[in-house]
């Protein structure tokens, strides 16, 4: 399966957080191999990341915890 590959400021716009928020969780992800950055050879220099192998061993965790978070706000707002 293809994921999409993100550049910085797109994925900043995506997720809603600052871009020095956003250079910090990177740097961290990268480190842990949840991500891969590639610098494009491009004017003005572009970079992209992608989801590594490892880090989609994450995902059904992810949806346990998106799942867990739809149903509780259901419970609270009945």
């Amino acid at each position: 399966m293809k994921y999409k590959l993100y550049r910085f400021k797109e994925l900043g716009k995506e997720i809603g957080i600052t871009s020095q928020m956003l250079s910090k969780e990177l740097q961290d992800h990268k480190i842990n191999k949840l991500i891969e950055r590639k610098v494009l050879e491009t004017k003005p220099i572009g970079v992209e990341y992608s989801i590594t192998d490892h880090g989609l061993t994450f995902k059904g965790v992810i949806e346990a915890l998106r799942d867990w978070g739809i149903n509780h706000r259901r419970e609270i707002l009945k």
